[in-house]
């Protein structure tokens, strides 16, 4: 910045040059520039974007500003055109706006020196006076007495917030005593001792605060500890003779499950597990160490019983569902039974019957699906059988009738089991409807 101000605020006739120097290059306005042409030998006054509205070149070279007091000279130019000049200064002009925008923004970066700014703005402020610039300088005076004033309300907002931090800082330090007293009365020991701890992090976290206010917080922080700290140590002593009664009496129910974990006998043996569960917990804990290792102990008497148990369950279940199969297998045997040719359908249904009561038990939730599957066929068929003998007015036959009915039954009952959700319901009311419906259209086929 200082080198900036030095290029701007420095000797204002030292842009002068003879015909031996010509930087008009450099700035980008020379023959290897962008070209500004200017019409007639007088002083330059025309507008354009090199800064003709803020200044002029006279016939002799000489620089003018325009303000609102007037013109005032500000250099000479005599490297090329009185537009290339006019846009010389009017880059120097771009400098020293470019200084006053970087104020303008610091001022609103939080945690920046106002002091800082409002001595770089006085600077500038003082400098436009000679400053050697073509520009609206009247507009930067004016940005920088805003700056000037900003800087004010600054100051006077950060000795506020001073104010405003210790009394905040005071009440975060008020409110750990307040908190550390009500711990004091607290029996969540492990948690209350940790946020003890953080309780005095967080304290010495606080700065800002007088000597003797923060040693008078102190002291009462110090005093609620202390007093948490004797509560503990009394609880902790009760609590190392109540651990070793536990410890004994879990000792006791571990010789228990150690005997019954060869035990065949699943239903009352684990009946007893269960209670034994239910004097585990009510005999309390151990030692952390000491309770995990009592537990380890009793899982392992309980897994080996219960592994046991589970395979011989396992077994058991896969048999009934290979059982459960088979009679599904004989449903959909059952259910291919032409009731037209009733007589030889109802002696295979006999014959089913007798591999189903062969095939044995199933899966306590499937008994009742596949018996109920199994009798409606039964049934269809002996319905069936009753009817064979009435031919006379088939479309009007009870046989058809009721096979109408059913189907229409079926229907209403399917409509409802799907309104409610039911999802065994609805299967098997669908596998139902599907043979009632193939046994009606065989029917009316054969009418």
């Amino acid at each position: 910045m200082t080198g900036i101000l030095m290029s701007i605020f420095g000797n204002a006739m030292s842009d002068r040059s003879d015909g031996d120097r010509d930087d008009s290059g450099r700035h980008g306005t020379g023959p290897g520039g962008p070209a500004h042409h200017h019409d007639g030998d007088g002083p330059s006054s025309g507008r354009d974007e090199s800064g003709a509205d803020w200044g002029r070149v006279d016939a002799d070279g000489t620089v003018y500003l325009r303000t609102a007091d007037g013109e005032r000279a500000v250099g000479s130019w005599r490297a090329g055109s009185p537009e290339e000049g006019l846009a010389h200064f009017r880059r120097r002009y771009d400098d020293l706006l470019a200084e006053v925008v970087l104020l303008e923004r610091r001022l609103t970066v939080s945690g920046v020196d106002p002091g800082g700014i409002a001595g770089s703005a006085r600077r500038l402020r003082e400098g436009l006076a000679q400053a050697a610039v073509v520009g609206d300088v009247d507009a930067l005076a004016a940005r920088l007495d805003a700056v000037l004033t900003a800087t004010d309300t600054r100051r006077t907002e950060l000795a506020a917030e001073r104010a405003r931090r210790v009394a905040a800082a005071v009440t975060a330090k008020e409110e750990l005593v307040t908190e550390a007293e009500q711990l004091a009365r607290s029996s969540e020991w492990k948690v209350t001792s940790e946020r003890f701890r953080t309780i005095g992090d967080d304290f010495r976290a606080i700065t800002g605060v007088d000597k003797r206010t923060d040693s008078a917080l102190w002291r009462r922080i110090a005093a609620a500890r202390d007093e948490f700290t004797r509560r503990r140590t009394s609880h902790f002593a009760a609590l190392d003779t109540q651990r070793t009664r536990s410890r004994e009496r879990k000792e006791a129910i571990i010789a228990e499950a150690v005997v019954l974990s060869d035990s065949t006998d699943w239903g009352p043996t684990t009946a007893r597990y269960r209670a034994m569960m239910v004097e585990w917990k009510a005999a309390g804990r151990a030692a952390k160490d000491v309770d995990d290792e009592l537990w380890a102990r009793f899982r392992a008497a309980q897994d080996g019983f219960f592994s046991r148990r589970n395979a011989v369950n396992a077994e058991r279940d896969a048999e009934l569902l290979a059982n459960q199969a088979r009679k599904e297998e004989l449903l959909v045997e059952a259910a291919a039974l032409d009731p037209v040719d009733v007589e030889r359908s109802l002696r295979r249904y006999r014959e089913i019957q007798e591999r189903w009561d062969a095939v044995g038990r199933v899966p306590r939730e499937a008994v009742g699906s596949l018996e109920r599957q199994l009798n409606a066929i039964g049934d269809k068929l002996r319905d069936a059988s009753d009817a064979r003998w009435d031919r006379r007015d088939i479309a009007e036959s009870p046989f058809l009738t009721k096979l109408r009915e059913s189907v229409a039954k079926l229907e209403a009952k399917l409509e409802r089991a799907r309104a409610a959700g039911r999802a065994r319901e609805i299967t098997e009311t669908e596998n139902a409807l599907a043979t009632q419906r193939a046994w009606l259209a065989q029917a009316e086929q054969g009418s």
